[in-house]
């Protein structure tokens, strides 16, 4: 299924999506397995599976903590590759990549696309690749039915947000603040003008998601509420996760737990 189709059909039921982010092989690459069947079954609409970077720029110190566990752990493309053909056996929401462009050129722009899609990506989100310098990856991507998911910070024009929003496909991952990724207490009370302006910036119809800062079900539903048609939430699973990592069995019982919380905030009707 095609990731903006997901977000129709969620729609025509009145529900926002819910779209969570956990580092792939953190704490290992079995775990990871089970962590996104947890994810799945707790609700989540879909997944972004983070390819470990040794520096994740875009990152603040939960996610950079759990690549650098994720590394230790052995957590390199061929593996990723390899556990989501695994994970494909059984899952059957989109699937996200997350990572950072060196990796994505070491390998080659085109088998990396290539490796996307024979197992089982949907999609691919590449914070530190600035969309003039794009045309490449999205070309591959296009070839290989790889949807292209570029960020839009608060900070952007509109008519930067012009040629970004032209550009995206998916979704547009909407930054809801400055600075890196990481929990909050508040959303930014200008995420409602923020998904106006990117409205407004773009001709055709393409979901918007909010990420960065959101942390529970209240931000999840005050992001729906705002205009979003999504909510992403990274950093405080990754949390979860490492504060229960030595408890598998309670780990995978309070990520279960935690999503189905999520998602019941995002059902506006």
């Amino acid at each position: 299924m095609k990731i903006a189709e997901n977000f129709q059909e969620l729609s025509e039921r009145g529900e926002g999506a819910l779209i969570v982010y956990v580092m792939a092989g953190d704490p290992s690459m079995s775990l990871t397995k089970k962590i996104v069947r947890a994810l799945e079954v707790g609700g989540a609409d879909m997944i972004e599976l983070g390819l470990p970077f040794s520096d994740p720029i875009a990152d603040g110190p939960t996610i950079q903590a759990a690549s650098e566990r994720a590394l230790k752990a052995g957590m390199n493309p061929d593996l990723y590759f390899n556990m989501i053909r695994d994970i494909r056996r059984n899952t059957y929401i989109p699937l996200i990549c997350l990572t950072y462009y060196n990796l994505v050129l070491h390998r080659g722009i085109g088998l990396f696309m290539k490796d996307c899609v024979e197992n089982g990506i949907n999609g691919i989100i590449i914070p530190d690749l600035p969309i003039e310098e794009a045309k490449q990856t999205i070309s591959e991507a296009n070839k290989n039915d790889v949807e292209f998911i570029p960020l839009i910070a608060p900070t952007s024009t509109e008519e930067r947000m012009k040629i970004i929003s032209s550009a995206a496909q998916g979704f547009i991952y909407l930054v809801s603040l400055l600075g890196v990724t990481g929990a909050r207490a508040e959303l930014s009370v200008t995420v409602k003008d923020m998904i106006g302006k990117v409205q407004r910036s773009t001709k055709r119809e393409i979901p918007i998601a909010i990420g960065f800062g959101l942390s529970s079900p209240q931000h999840v539903r005050d992001a729906i509420i705002s205009g979003a048609n999504g909510a992403i939430v990274g950093s405080a699973l990754v949390n979860i996760i490492a504060s229960k990592k030595d408890d598998e069995e309670k780990m995978l019982h309070d990520v279960r737990e935690f999503v189905a919380q999520l998602k019941e905030a995002t059902i506006i009707s």
